[in-house]
Parts: C-alpha cells; structure tokens; sequence
C-alpha cells in the first residue's frame, strides 16, 4: 500500500450534508498492524446503515445481509471518521442502505487536514415486529 497523505488522486470532500454518525477511533480499536481493526468499521457501518432503515421502517430491524463491503484504504487512530448511509432499495419487507465512510487526517500531526474514503458497504436489513418476525414496510 502506498502513502495516501501524499497520493493527491486519493484526496476527496466529503458528501453534502451531515454524516449519520462520526466517530475518532482510538488505540484499542487497532489490530496487530496498528490499523483500526477491519471488524471495528464494519461494527460502526453496521450501526449507521440501521439509522435511515429504522427510521424509513418506522420501527425495529435487523441487518439480514451484507451484500458487498470494500476496505479501500486504512483508518487509523486518531482519523475523525463520518459515516453517510443512504437507502438504494425498499422492497416489501427489506431495505438496503449504502454506507460510505471517509477519514480526515492530518490536522493532529500538524499538517494539511486530507480527507479519504476509506470503505464502501452495501448492507440489507428487514423489518420486524415485536415477535421478531418479518413486517412489511410501511408506505411513505
């Protein structure tokens, strides 16, 4: 892997509007590398994907796949890292939500702020009732 602070092509903005969650991972989220741990990112997309499906849900869920996740490059502690989840399908009982996660680094080194994305998710959930059961999404 390459040096992103200084890899141009990898500096991008963030998206429009606020991220769903944003977190500053810390040094006993790393795994043996001293990279945050990959299970650490997919556990946090996990949680920001579940926002917009409850609140479109109007209700409980539960994540019943991952359909693709991509870990494009690493985060590392200290990173200030935003989450922003969108929903890409609703079917009867379902909903997909895309999660895209980017890291701002730099400023606590004493540099340039770089932002980067860092990881690309797809998750499904499906709705549930109080017994656990699938429901089916209510309309909007």
């Amino acid at each position: 892997m390459h040096d992103e602070t200084r890899d141009s092509a990898l500096h991008v903005s963030l998206p429009e509007g606020q991220p769903i969650l944003r977190m500053v991972p810390k040094s006993s989220d790393t795994n043996h590398a001293g990279d945050i741990f990959g299970g650490w990112i997919m556990s946090q997309v996990d949680i920001a994907g579940t926002i917009p499906a409850i609140r479109r849900a109007r209700g409980r869920v539960a994540t019943v796949a991952v359909n693709s996740f991509v870990f494009k490059q690493p985060v590392l502690v200290g990173d200030l890292v935003s989450f922003y989840a969108d929903i890409v399908r609703i079917g009867r009982t379902s909903i997909a939500v895309a999660v895209a996660v980017y890291a701002q680094r730099g400023v606590r080194e004493g540099g340039e702020e770089i932002c980067i994305k860092v990881t690309e998710a797809e998750l499904t959930y499906v709705a549930i009732d109080e017994n656990r059961r699938p429901r089916v999404v209510p309309e909007v």
